[in-house]
């Protein structure tokens, strides 16, 4: 298998009342997270990333009926933890990871991909902040009031 590239995405996939989709790592248990995937290569656009990952992680259809998907326009750049560093080349140690929202409508069913994940949870904003592993989700999710209604 090839090295992952050090560029992903980030999607908080949300309801309009700001309930927030979670989903347990299967490689990982007890780490909580959104929607999160690697570009497949060096140009594909992060919108196409981002449609792609919620497709294969959660079965939602990220065009579908009721559905926005929003680029939020920002970046982190993080360390990548050591336990997953084999992924990717020699000697790459960061990664960039490009944020997007996902307004869903209220019961939008979930069908996981059993090999990455184990279970979901539908939680209000701020305790799905609360239950992510990774401080950079956490801080996407404390965001999402803000950048779910831009006239705010």
């Amino acid at each position: 298998m090839p090295p992952k590239i050090p560029q992903s995405v980030l999607v908080v996939i949300h309801t309009p009342a700001l309930e927030v989709l979670l989903i347990e790592r299967a490689d990982a248990p007890g780490f909580w997270q959104s929607v999160t995937g690697a570009k497949d290569f060096e140009a594909e656009p992060w919108a196409a990333t981002a449609t792609r990952e919620v497709a294969e992680e959660t079965g939602i259809d990220a065009h579908g009926p009721g559905c926005t998907l929003s680029d939020w326009g920002l970046e982190n750049v993080y360390e990548i933890y050591p336990q997953w560093r084999h992924r990717y080349a020699p000697g790459v140690t960061h990664n960039t990871e490009h944020l997007f929202g996902l307004r869903v409508p209220a019961g939008t069913p979930v069908r996981l991909s059993p090999r990455e994940h184990t279970a979901h949870a539908w939680l209000p904003w701020r305790a799905a902040s609360d239950r992510c592993f990774s401080p950079s989700n956490a801080e996407a999710i404390l965001w999402l009031p803000r950048l779910s209604n831009p006239g705010l």
